[in-house]
């Protein structure tokens, strides 16, 4: 059907939409017409559209409805090379020119002789490329990373045989697709390993992330799934209010239950396989009635991915008995290129590079951190049209350069400290690495939902913080309504706050106080006095997709922040008193 629309060979095609069936075909389908499959986020602006339909010269536009086909129609006048645009999730309301419905797209392949595929089909090479994955760029417009067919084909079978996965006909595997599939994780493990193993992949809803997401679980209960870090915290989050609510009996048996799960389990990290009776008894009692309750008890293979994930999280689900596996990589290396298992498992490591990948720590210092490189054949092709920006990314010698800060441990795990460009150089020279500080706050009062650490160039660590609130369901936009679980947090500290702008507006001082006495204990354990916070702020929104601070796997865009909130963190820095 593409070649019916003029799809010419190497231009994009561009698909707008929520997971789905149709998704997966116009994908695997552009590529076999020898395009460029291009997935752009459905959080998008028009123009980021447009930006990204016109860098990968888009003949054709696959869209899910008539809210993003009103994106396209924007802009289609400044798209030179479209040719078509397919809406599959509705009907269009009105004909116009060169718009298709699914039906009608999928009807115009009836009059092409299958010897005009298979001619495009032969002409593809292996090192040509395929799909394009625009990554979210933290930093300035985002780059179109180029991946290959054999990118593509070589990372899904080397992970896949890495972390043993099963070929359908020994068992069937079943993944949920819910993460946005324009996201290199997402198309690895719901396009490329499930084609590759014959897996079987069942579709959530939209609203996956606003709360679905556990109901689709407990109905498909998958073999595998992978949660970015804010899946699993507000799966713990709302395990522990439910925790909190039952009775005293109950919370006896779960905390003794977590006590032993974690134990056992730290033990069997470090290689003592012995299980205990009560171990085997908590996990009749407890374990097995929570992983049922989360759709994961089919599940033996649950990972983390994508933004940095807190040690609290990881003990807790491990406290369970369910342990997160940890694993890294980025677009530009295909996905993954280390992944945890269940027998090479340290907490807060990454785990180890897929067999075929290797890692080089960059001018590592005294500790041995360093930046993390890797070479292999999952390693990209360049960015598409930005050869200056390739070459930063690829040095002479083939390594890419990963941005990130970590160093490897004697028995070879990787561990991620930090990322060069995150870190804090304050006006003393000292390097601080955020993401400990702010996870260690958050710790430190549940309250809290978002922390950002600023301070570079300053005198001194200054804090904006955002608390626990209410989202609304449609438009994924913060609220005012602090989360039930907030409320009942502050009737505990003695305040009958349930909004945030009565918490800012009065200063509420319980409130405030327990803040404070929370970002003290933090600062108690502070390296340096450099790495201390002295001052904080509370904002009245908290941060969002939609409000431009999180990327679309809620990775917190820094620059975004100190942009929107500049004249809070000048009044840090501008205000007459100096901390002490």
């Amino acid at each position: 059907s593409c070649f019916q629309l003029g799809l010419e060979r190497f231009h994009g095609v561009c698909i707008l939409g929520f997971n789905s069936a149709e998704w997966f075909i116009a994908d695997i389908g552009a590529i076999l017409a020898g395009g460029l499959a291009v997935g752009i986020y459905t959080t998008s602006s028009p123009e980021a559209c447009h930006y990204i339909a016109e860098n990968c010269s888009a003949n054709i536009i696959v869209v899910e409805n008539h809210k993003q086909l009103q994106k396209i129609l924007e802009i289609e006048h400044k798209l030179p090379h479209l040719k078509a645009i397919i809406m599959y999730g509705e009907e269009p309301k009105e004909k116009r020119p060169n718009l298709y419905s699914w039906e009608e797209f999928i009807n115009l392949s009836d009059h092409v002789p299958d010897s005009n595929l298979l001619d495009i089909v032969e002409s593809q090479k292996p090192n040509q490329c395929c799909t394009l994955i625009y990554t979210s760029g933290t930093t300035g417009q985002p780059k179109g990373v180029m991946l290959s067919h054999d990118n593509l084909t070589w990372t899904a079978a080397a992970a896949g045989s890495f972390i043993q996965l099963s070929e359908a006909m020994d068992k069937q595997e079943l993944v949920v697709s819910y993460l946005p599939l324009s996201h290199i994780a997402a198309q690895m493990i719901d396009i490329w390993l499930p084609l590759t193993f014959g897996a079987q992949v069942f579709f959530a809803q939209p609203d996956a992330l606003k709360g679905t997401l556990v109901d689709t679980l407990r109905e498909v209960r998958p073999t595998s799934f992978l949660g970015v870090p804010r899946v699993w915290e507000k799966m713990e989050e709302k395990m522990k209010y439910v925790g909190a609510k039952s009775s005293a009996l109950k919370r006896r048996v779960a905390s003794w239950a977590k006590e032993v799960g974690l134990q056992t389990n730290l033990k069997q990290m470090n290689g003592n396989t012995q299980v205990p009776v009560n171990f085997r008894l908590a996990r009749r009692l407890v374990y097995k009635k929570v992983r049922k309750a989360l759709g994961l008890d089919r599940c033996t293979r649950c990972y983390t991915g994508a933004a940095p994930i807190t040690r609290e999280t990881l003990e807790f689900f491990l406290s369970l008995n369910i342990p997160v596996y940890e694993l890294y990589g980025m677009s530009e290396c295909s996905g993954p290129h280390t992944i945890s298992l269940p027998h090479a498992f340290k907490l807060t490591s990454c785990g180890k590079e897929i067999t075929g990948c290797r890692t080089l720590i960059h001018k590592p210092d005294a500790e041995g951190n360093g930046e993390i490189c890797f070479s292999g054949r999952h390693i990209f092709m360049g960015y598409l049209n930005m050869e200056a920006k390739t070459k930063e990314a690829i040095d002479k010698d083939g390594w890419l350069h990963s941005g990130d800060l970590g160093k490897h441990d004697k028995d070879g795990f990787l561990y991620i400290t930090g990322r060069i460009k995150e870190l804090i150089i304050t006006a003393g020279g000292e390097n601080i690495p955020p993401v400990p500080i702010e996870d260690a706050v958050k710790e430190a009062v549940p309250i809290i939902s978002n922390a950002m650490l600023v301070g570079d160039k300053a005198k001194f660590l200054a804090m904006l913080l955002t608390l626990k609130c209410q989202v609304n369901e449609e438009s994924g936009e913060p609220g005012d309504d602090l989360t039930p679980e907030a409320i009942e947090y502050c009737h505990k500290l003695g305040s009958k706050a349930t909004k945030i702008s009565e918490i800012i507006r009065s200063k509420d001082q319980a409130i405030y106080a327990a803040i404070q006495k929370g970002i003290s204990a933090v600062n108690e354990r502070a390296v340096s006095n450099a790495q201390k916070v002295q001052k904080w702020a509370l904002l009245e929104k908290d941060f969002s997709i939609v409000g431009g601070e999180l990327g679309p796997t809620m990775k917190l865009k820094r620059a975004v922040v100190a942009q929107k909130y500049k004249d809070q963190i000048d009044r840090f820095y501008t205000d007459a008193e100096t901390p002490t």
